[in-house]
């Protein structure tokens, strides 16, 4: 297991993911239009059929050495999920549920100073199909791994060991910004 830098475009945020590889964590390539609204959202270029690289496993995993107080959080709709991104430079980078309790944390692999620690990608999710629908691979490392990781952490105690939700509130450190009906018509959702 390997620390892995990261920063946001500017500099502005950076810190280190601990304790990342393969047996920690998902290395993962989401299809979903979630996803790639986020980005679209946030930094006005569409990933469009490239997906978003994540690389999942849990809050506790990730410190912050400066610009903690740059992280900005918004959501699609009240109670989704929470999509942090940085104030002084625009850039998505976490993606979690809106409850600590629930130990996972998605973090763009793009920030991070290098990736060869993380595996090669080893799911993908909402993978397009012909037909309309989607499909995913590796389901059970997925959802499994997700689960598992989640579970122990709330176990442990480790759950609260989150620069991203102050535990006794349980509410986010920063206010969550829902975009407004005109915002997120621009975007590529599902309508």
């Amino acid at each position: 297991m390997a620390d892995v830098p990261f920063s946001c475009t500017c500099g502005g945020i950076k810190g280190t993911l601990h304790d990342a590889g393969p047996p920690r964590g998902n290395h993962v390539r989401c299809y979903c239009a979630h996803c790639r609204a986020a980005v679209v959202f946030t930094t006005g270029m569409d990933p469009r059929d490239r997906g978003v690289e994540l690389y999942q496993t849990t809050p506790d995993k990730i410190s912050f050495a400066q610009g903690r107080e740059n992280l900005a959080v918004f959501s699609f709709s009240e109670g989704g999920l929470l999509r942090w991104r940085a104030q002084c430079c625009g850039v998505p980078l976490f993606t979690m549920l809106p409850t600590p309790r629930f130990a996972l944390a998605g973090m763009m692999t793009n920030l991070m100073e290098d990736t060869s620690a993380l595996g090669p990608v080893a799911i993908e999710a909402f993978i397009p199909q012909p037909n309309g629908t989607s499909r995913h691979s590796s389901i059970l490392r997925l959802y499994g791994g997700t689960m598992w990781r989640a579970f122990t952490a709330r176990i442990s105690g480790r759950w609260k060991q989150t620069p991203f939700f102050d535990i006794k509130s349980g509410k986010p450190v920063a206010e969550v910004h829902i975009p407004t009906a005109g915002e997120q018509a621009k975007l590529p959702l599902p309508r």
